[in-house]
């Protein structure tokens, strides 16, 4: 199907431009949120007509997509999830969860605005895209933790597992230091070794 787009569309085109897209695709998206019209005479006619106040609005939404752009570009987001001890995820973060974080957080976002292929399985930081505008994005952190303490690690720059092999160091090392005390002491107590055959040479006969 041919239609007239009435915005950019990534990898499609710009505003004004007429493209063949699938049926299922011009009927199940395009057309149906008001991004394209079926290029008939009618519609080129129409478009032409409304030119002007397409692209006048499109200019202001994408100011207000930029000023959105400004705040919500580099802000992070934390979700507390239940994960193995590997970091794999009981479930997953979907775009719909980064859209509500997000919200909570001040902005207002759609799942639809949410950039990702396939949700996130994994704890960590995670580097998302937000479409804003068919010409404006931000990017944000979400921090997928177990608890509060876990993000914070995380947003430090390390990991649950670095910390824990860094816990789990400083555990034998201190076991160690430990055992080299006792062993001190030890020897301190015993006292000198005296030889009792010399002892016994040095007593004087009657």
């Amino acid at each position: 199907m041919e239609v007239i787009l009435l915005e950019r569309i990534a990898k499609l085109g710009q505003m004004g431009d007429v493209v063949r897209v699938r049926d299922g695709y011009a009927r199940n998206y395009l057309l149906r949120q008001g991004k394209a019209l079926r290029a008939t005479e009618a519609n080129r006619k129409r478009f032409e007509a409304e030119r002007a106040q397409l692209e006048a609005r499109n200019l202001e939404t994408k100011r207000e997509a930029e000023a959105v752009a400004a705040r919500l570009d580099g802000q992070s987001f934390v979700l507390i999830r239940q994960a193995a001890e590997s970091g794999a995820l009981y479930g997953s973060v979907t775009a719909r969860d980064i859209a509500e974080a997000a919200t909570q957080g001040g902005f207002s976002i759609t799942r639809g605005q949410v950039q990702i292929d396939r949700p996130v399985k994994e704890l960590g930081l995670h580097q998302i895209v937000i479409a804003l505008h068919p010409e404006v994005s931000a990017t944000i952190t979400i921090n997928v933790a177990r608890s509060p303490e876990e993000a914070e690690i995380q947003a430090s720059g390390r990991s649950v597992a670095d910390v824990r092999a860094e816990e789990e160091q400083a555990g034998e090392f201190a076991i160690a230091e430990l055992f080299d005390d006792l062993g001190g002491a030890t020897q301190e107590d015993d006292g000198p070794i005296v030889d009792i055959d010399s002892r016994a040479e040095e007593q004087p006969r009657i």
